[in-house]
């Protein structure tokens, strides 16, 4: 019997790192190479285009199409003398990916041959086909129109031979298709609401913009051996697998040094990220073996996310070239760690105020209390609705295991910060705060340190953390569109800064001072956002008895944790900004659901067809050698000598046969619970049956190979075992 798991291992051995060249220019020097940025602007467009183009991408000022044709011209220009044929328009839709349609910048001449030519039009609008994409059935097959609409807020790149074009992507009837769409609503509606609150400390802010730093974790897996395991190749993890005898108990991989063929990988990979403007910061290896993060400068949230997903796709084109696979699931082998991607979320002014930076005088202490307490009321009031927004059938199984958030949100301040608050809402209001002459009010708050970060530890249990300067979502997934989260929280902040606003200006009608009004709604709402406070074990079960006696979404399953986004308190809030209306958030869930079901059927035929192809035949191929080896030996030594001398041998055999019966049993279990799930009418229906009976069955049929990889023969089992898969040199 071949063995394609010696093949691949073989294959693997032959790998070397390939030797990247590091360009003689500087980082510097070639940082944002392929990016059509403001310097290309500036030297490719007319002065006036340029400037009105910027007016756009500063100040939101409406598009004007009359410069679109100067805009594409020099856009053309610049992509043709780096070597582009084609233009695509880039985005994001529903499939967590993105999608591109290449066309060529060619047309007629009217003279029999042609020209290369892009219009305004082409660039500002083109028409994909929006019943192809997941839509929720918002557009039936025979309904295909739809539009990809350029957002010149996020520069234009060169890759390879092609001019991508980031756009937003909605149907004829006009609902978001997309992820862009709805997050460029709730940053205009977190800017509006910021920069109201802002002004009653600085009437001079014109605007807010969200901040973004994401922490890309991820595998590396060997090519051969990653082609070698068609879990993987299907389902992106490994369904079946016994832990190594060594993984991370020894905590060695953690910043530890990295292997010289993935410095090889990380090093083209950022010299190619650098040039398409994505600012890579950071490398590292992570606590997993075959583990490691890359994180970047923090940018402007679209942009910010834009380059996440464009780097997920990069990773992948330059692994290829070094004989590795990037593995951006979750939770790829069981018993270690899985990836997430961690969210640095902040807000900033346009004149640089960090607003979750303490300052120096009691009214700029104020407005930070304001953004930290207001922060914490959005988080509270939608504490299911952000968990859901990080939930997928794939990082369900790293959330609530010890390693990563659990599936409660709550947020960490640490012991400065909460005392802080405890002492704004506790302390007795005369001597809070008392009211001299025109000088206003004089604020008690004791002066806070600039530098947070070194006053409270970390506590890596909390989902929503405060670490100095900004608040870190750690509950996102490895493989998801940070896009889905942002919308979340930015219109949940700007709802909680709305709320508290309208607030403090009622207060202001009747007479009151302004910043003993803000006192006063502040106060309120520290009390009201206390429960999602905790500074203590997430992971712990008290916490969870906790959380429930404190009202916060306790819910694990997957598909019931998405019906948070049609709660009347979550549609009301994304009606309210303009961000997603009803229609458009049960088309989401629609298709939330139906990949999560999607995503577990395929893996429950995947495992279904490795048992039965794979494992039992390999199972039973040495079961019958050793029934050989027995019946030989009793022939030579007699039944009684005979069985005494492969005893051990006669206890595999029925261990064999005990568990590829379960194995048998529990496949076509499988399929019998999968065939009555298939025909719930419901996408919510179904996908709860995935849950419930069908994503356990596969555990069952786990537990069985599991136990026979460790009993049968090493030559003959023909899947990668992980102590192969894990550790690259």
């Amino acid at each position: 019997m071949a063995n394609l798991r010696f093949e691949a291992v073989a294959e693997a051995a032959k790998k070397r790192p390939v030797d990247v060249r590091v360009p003689i220019e500087r980082p510097s020097e070639y940082f944002g190479k392929y990016v059509f940025n403001r310097q290309k602007m500036y030297k490719y467009l007319p002065s006036d285009i340029y400037a009105k183009l910027v007016d756009v991408m500063d100040n939101g000022a409406r598009l004007d199409r009359s410069i679109a044709n100067a805009v594409a011209e020099g856009m053309r220009q610049w992509a043709i003398e780096n070597g582009v044929t084609h233009y695509t328009h880039w985005f994001q839709p529903l499939t967590e990916g993105t999608a591109e349609k290449h066309d060529a910048f060619v047309e007629h001449d009217g003279k029999g041959g042609m020209i290369e030519e892009f219009s305004g039009k082409l660039l500002v609008q083109q028409e994909p086909d929006a019943s192809s994409f997941p839509n929720g059935g918002i557009r039936n097959t025979f309904e295909a129109r739809g539009y990809s609409a350029w957002d010149p807020t996020s520069p234009v790149f060169i890759i390879d031979d092609t001019l991508c074009i980031p756009t937003i992507f909605i149907s004829y009837t006009g609902e978001a298709l997309d992820y862009k769409s709805p997050l460029l609503r709730a940053l205009h509606a977190v800017n509006v609401a910021a920069t109201d609150v802002c002004h009653y400390f600085d009437p001079s802010i014109k605007s807010v913009h969200a901040n973004l730093g994401w922490e890309q974790e991820y595998f590396l897996i060997d090519s051969a051996l990653y082609s070698a395991r068609p879990d993987l190749i299907l389902t992106g993890r490994t369904l079946m697998g016994h832990d190594s005898a060594k993984n991370q108990q020894m905590d060695d991989h953690y910043f530890g040094t990295i292997p010289e063929r993935v410095q090889a990988f990380m090093k083209e990979l950022e010299i190619r990220s650098l040039e398409l403007g994505i600012p890579c910061k950071t490398r590292h290896n992570e606590v997993a073996p075959g583990q490691f993060e890359l994180a970047p400068i923090f940018e402007e949230c679209n942009l910010a996310i834009d380059h996440n997903m464009l780097l997920m796709g990069l990773m992948k084109k330059v692994a290829h070239k070094h004989g590795l696979h990037v593995l951006l699931h979750e939770k790829p082998f069981e018993g270690i760690n899985g990836s997430g991607k961690h969210n640095n979320w902040s807000l900033t002014t346009d004149n640089g105020i960090l607003l979750y930076k303490s300052g120096s005088t009691p009214e700029e202490n104020l407005r930070f209390v304001v953004f930290i307490v207001e922060t914490l009321m959005a988080v509270y009031k939608h504490n299911g609705l952000l968990k859901a927004s990080a939930m997928s059938a794939s990082n369900s199984h790293r959330l609530g295991a010890n390693e990563a958030p659990p599936a409660i949100i709550s947020s960490f301040l640490g012991k400065q910060l909460t005392e802080l608050l405890d002492h704004v809402e506790k302390a007795d209001k005369k001597a809070l705060f008392d009211v001299a002459d025109k000088k206003g009010v004089q604020l008690d708050i004791p002066e806070i340190p600039e530098l947070f970060i070194d006053n409270t530890d970390r506590n890596r249990t909390s989902p929503f953390a405060f670490t100095g300067n900004r608040f870190e979502f750690r509950a996102v997934g490895s493989e998801a569109n940070c896009a889905a989260s942002m919308i979340v929280l930015n219109t949940a902040m700007a709802e909680a800064l709305t709320n508290f606003k309208t607030r403090v200006d009622a207060l202001i009608a009747k007479g009151a001072d302004k910043k003993a009004a803000i006192i006063d709604v502040l106060r309120e709402d520290i009390k009201t956002s206390k429960p999602i406070r905790f500074d203590g074990n997430g992971y712990s079960d008290e916490w969870k008895e906790e959380a429930k006696k404190r009202g916060l979404d306790c819910e694990s399953s997957c598909p019931l944790c998405f019906d948070n986004y049609l709660h009347e308190d979550s549609v009301k809030m994304f009606e309210d900004f303009n961000v997603l209306h009803r229609n458009e958030l049960e088309a989401r869930n629609e298709v939330k659901w139906e990949t999560y079901t999607k995503k577990i059927q395929i893996e429950a035929r995947t495992m279904g067809d490795i048992a039965m192809n794979h494992i039992i035949p390999v199972a039973t191929h040495y079961q019958s050698q050793l029934a050989k080896n027995v019946q030989s030996m009793m022939e030579i030594f007699g039944r009684e000598e005979g069985e005494k001398l492969t005893s051990r041998n006669i206890k595999i055999i029925k261990e064999i046969a005990e568990r590829t019966e379960k194995i048998e049993t529990f496949v076509e279990e499988l399929v019998n619970a999968r065939k009555v799930a298939n025909k719930i009418e419901s996408e919510r229906e179904k996908a709860i049956a995935y849950h419930d009976t069908i994503a356990p069955k596969m555990e069952e049929i786990r537990y069985e190979i599991d136990k026979l990889e460790l009993i049968v023969s090493d030559e003959l089992w023909t899947l990668p075992k992980y102590r192969e898969m894990l550790f690259l040199d």
